[in-house]
């Protein structure tokens, strides 16, 4: 205490940016640090990659089999971080009143929701650098223009984060629990990612198209496999789900 009468150093919040980079840094460390997150992000896609690129398991059509499946992957990677691994994590702090709690710091409400935002963004380029050498080592020869692939997987991210912050923020912890791995599941086998949608029926192709994953996959495999220039419908798909899925959110989502 000085002369004056007043503190030092001086008490009070710290600036925001350093709360969020702080609050990420948090949520970052304890993503990483959970085993049932680690198989979903990490574990299940690269054996998916390795296992479906060894065996001919699956008819992927002309080329190797990994030019097909590396695009795949990576949507499987980014739905599993910004869907299923967030609305899981956050359905259970919802539970537990942690939410509540922090929602009582000087950190704001949308400030939270943006450090759990970049802490699945550092977490996706931590899974897309792996798959990315796993996949080059196994054969993959990669192309097309790289800014469209960011957008997809930016626009993908934002689609499956808004999904997931809303599932989280309405159902249960345990509902939450079944129904992110439920979906995942489903989007696994039914969303291109390591089955081609033209084995399903003819009918099904154009309801399955629309899937956020579907997007992902057939955008990122358009310009990776097939060199193709700005996948307009792919990205328009993931623009309308990523505004829906955020706008819900931010309407629906129960902080107790």
């Amino acid at each position: 205490m000085t002369a004056t009468g007043t503190y030092s150093p001086r008490p009070g919040a710290a600036p925001l940016g350093r709360m969020i980079a702080a609050q990420a840094a948090l949520e970052t460390r304890m993503l990483l640090r959970n085993g049932e997150q680690l198989l979903l992000t990490v574990v299940i896609p690269t054996l998916l990659l390795v296992l479906f690129s060894t065996v001919d398991i699956v008819d992927t059509g002309e080329g190797k089999a990994v030019d097909f499946l590396a695009p795949g992957v990576l949507a499987l990677a980014v739905m599993s971080t910004a869907f299923t691994g967030q609305a899981i994590a956050t359905g259970f702090e919802r539970r537990y009143g942690v939410l509540k709690r922090l929602a009582a710091s000087p950190l704001p409400r949308w400030g939270l929701m943006t450090a759990k935002t970049l802490s699945v963004l550092v977490t996706e380029v931590l899974q897309i650098a792996l798959l990315t050498v796993i996949a080059l080592v196994l054969g993959w020869s990669p192309r097309g223009n790289p800014f469209a692939v960011f957008l997809l997987l930016v626009l993908g991210t934002a689609a499956f984060s808004g999904l997931g912050l809303l599932m989280a923020g309405t159902l249960k912890a345990e509902a939450t629990l079944a129904a992110a791995n439920l979906v995942f599941l489903l989007l696994l086998v039914g969303g291109g990612v390591v089955v081609p949608l033209d084995k399903f029926p003819e009918a099904a192709q154009s309801v399955l198209g629309l899937l956020p994953v579907a997007a992902l996959s057939g955008g990122l495999r358009d310009v990776l496999q097939h060199g193709a220039g700005m996948p307009w419908g792919d990205l328009g798909i993931l623009t309308a789900w990523a505004v829906a899925g955020l706008a819900a959110a931010g309407r629906f989502f129960r902080w107790e």
